[in-house]
């Protein structure tokens, strides 16, 4: 058997927080605290920025301001109450379809065929209205077409497994050659003034349209900010793999982004519809391309994850100043294209340069 070995009992110390007794600091026997070179060193202090504020729409915000700025010295007209009732008008409906536009892009799709079910929605809700319908059944009707149409972009993508820039591309072609069958390329006339009513408005002085736009981007920013289906969102827009095997259900959350997408596609039409109080056939041509620019402008990017409603609804201000402060100053609108088209080339360059930035921090 092995032996027991005996030990003495060793002495040992407890170290407590009390504060060291005037006797041994009289011995001296009471040791000194070492302070660490980093902890002796002050902290830096980091400066708070516009981007710490603002977030990725801290650039959009600027250019706004620059724009607002340059315009008010340049145009007596730009800030009379007339212009801005007007820009808020044509700003709104862009800034509608762009928030739509954003929530595909955030997860890392596209959305092509926005502009063609505007004009879809539009066309078919004046041609419900001049047969006799009720408008809120025809407003329903209209806003229910591209809601539909944006499930079947999403089935396309999700069930299909088709490219989202060509399922959607096919319903560009689809939405507009129907709707130019349906109305047999002719415009609309004849809808009830009480549906003119709706878009041309206004309540306490401010335009009808422009509550509509700030309503939903507010309820866009809430989804995306405080509820789980927007963190979905962006789940699903950074790493859709990842995301599925914690548990999001992917092709449910994707589905969802065509449908509100398409949703708010045929809410833009029925509201340009009353706006010009008919129904056009070809409303909506390109429109898909100036939602995308917006949400670049505003801060998103094509890379998906990345995004917010505000910037989206910057974007498409900053846009519309644009080209109003071109139209009060007679600039050619060739011009404007060039410098919209340049504002899209340095909102990208700098989001990759930050991204590369991040990548080499290992942030």
């Amino acid at each position: 058997m092995p032996k027991l070995i005996w030990r003495e009992p060793i002495e040992t110390t407890t170290i407590t927080n009390r504060p060291p007794s005037a006797e041994g600091a009289a011995l001296g026997t009471v040791p000194k605290a070492r302070v660490a070179p980093e902890a002796a060193a002050e902290p830096r202090r980091r400066v708070i920025t516009l981007g710490d504020i603002a977030g990725r729409e801290s650039g959009g915000l600027v250019v706004l301001l620059v724009a607002i700025g340059a315009l008010t010295l340049a145009s007596d007209e730009f800030l009379t109450g007339n212009n801005l009732s007007n820009l808020a008008r044509q700003v709104a409906i862009f800034g509608i379809i762009a928030v739509g536009q954003l929530l595909v892009i955030l997860t890392a799709g596209i959305d092509l065929s926005v502009g063609s079910i505007l004009g879809l929605s539009g066309a078919s809700t004046a041609q419900l209205l001049v047969a006799g319908m009720p408008i809120l059944p025809s407003i329903l009707l209209g806003v229910g077409i591209g809601t539909a149409l944006g499930i079947v972009n999403g089935l396309l993508v999700t069930k299909a497994l088709l490219p989202p820039f060509i399922a959607t591309l096919g319903m560009l072609g689809i939405a507009r050659g129907m709707v130019l069958l349906s109305t047999d390329a002719q415009t609309i006339q004849g809808v009830p003034e009480a549906f003119q009513v709706i878009a041309n408005g206004t309540i306490l002085g401010i335009p009808n349209l422009l509550i509509i736009a700030a309503v939903v981007t507010g309820v866009m920013w809430f989804v995306l900010t405080r509820t789980v289906f927007g963190r979905y969102i962006y789940a699903v827009g950074s790493n859709p793999e990842s995301a599925r095997l914690a548990g999001v259900p992917v092709r449910m959350v994707t589905i969802s982004v065509y449908m509100i997408s398409g949703m708010l596609a045929g809410l833009g039409g029925v509201l340009l519809a009353s706006r010009l109080g008919a129904g056009i056939p070809t409303a909506g041509t390109g429109f898909e391309l100036s939602a995308i620019a917006a949400c670049v402008i505003g801060g998103a990017s094509l890379f998906g994850a990345k995004g917010s409603a505000i910037g989206a609804a910057t974007g498409a201000l900053i846009m519309g100043v644009l080209n109003n402060g071109g139209n009060l100053l007679a600039i050619n609108a060739f011009y404007l294209q060039i410098a919209i088209g340049v504002l899209i080339l340095v909102a990208v360059g700098f989001d990759q340069l930050n991204t590369r930035r991040s990548a080499s921090s290992g942030g």
